[in-house]
């Protein structure tokens, strides 16, 4: 089933076919999902040891297929939670704060893409959009080509890179992408197992 939305996920429409036709639905959706690094959900946890074989950590990763994984932006690894920062006193930053910083980010987007119609986000932007609207510093543009050929990241992965990078660079209210904004976006890919 996960297969499925590999071209609504791309093209951002569903079409359903039978056997007197077809029908296409627009299909413009965010898709948020979790997954255990394996069976047992220990793999990698300091704290816990994994009884899976090799194998089956093999085989329980590779039901998400390469071009799944692929199509989606961000990747991030949850560690469980240390008892002693659930009792700290120590505040992360406020989520009415994030609030701010993401609407004004939106707002930025917004004003981008007024004159062009269809366009409403930075995952919106399709490869030419992309040549347009994200502008690298030369530093960002050395960083980004070093970590396409040491990463081996497919032409699909460098274009979400960049409407990534120039989100963050959006919530920083940064007009060029810069250095920091590639890494940050980068860090969100896959990791090799």
């Amino acid at each position: 089933m996960l297969e499925v939305l590999r071209q609504p996920i791309e093209d951002k429409i569903v079409t359903i076919s039978r056997a007197k036709g077809s029908i296409t639905f627009p299909a413009n959706f965010l898709l948020v999902g979790a997954r255990n690094p394996c069976p047992c959900g220990f793999y990698g946890d300091p704290q816990h040891s994994c009884n899976c074989t090799p194998n089956q950590i093999q085989r329980y990763q590779a039901r998400i297929s390469g071009p799944i994984l692929d199509r989606i932006d961000i990747h991030v690894d949850v560690p469980m939670v240390d008892f002693d920062k659930l009792l700290s006193d120590r505040r992360a930053e406020s989520s009415l704060d994030i609030r701010r910083r993401v609407e004004l980010a939106r707002e930025r987007q917004i004003k981008r893409f007024e004159e062009h119609p269809g366009l409403f986000a930075n995952a919106d932007m399709t490869v030419g959009e992309i040549d347009d609207f994200c502008v690298l510093s030369e530093e960002a543009r050395q960083i980004l080509t070093l970590s396409v050929r040491r990463l081996q990241l497919s032409a699909r992965s460098y274009h979400r890179v960049l409407k990534l990078s120039r989100t963050i660079a959006d919530l920083e209210g940064a007009e060029e992408i810069q250095v920091p904004h590639i890494a940050e976006a980068l860090q969100y890919r896959p990791q090799a197992e």
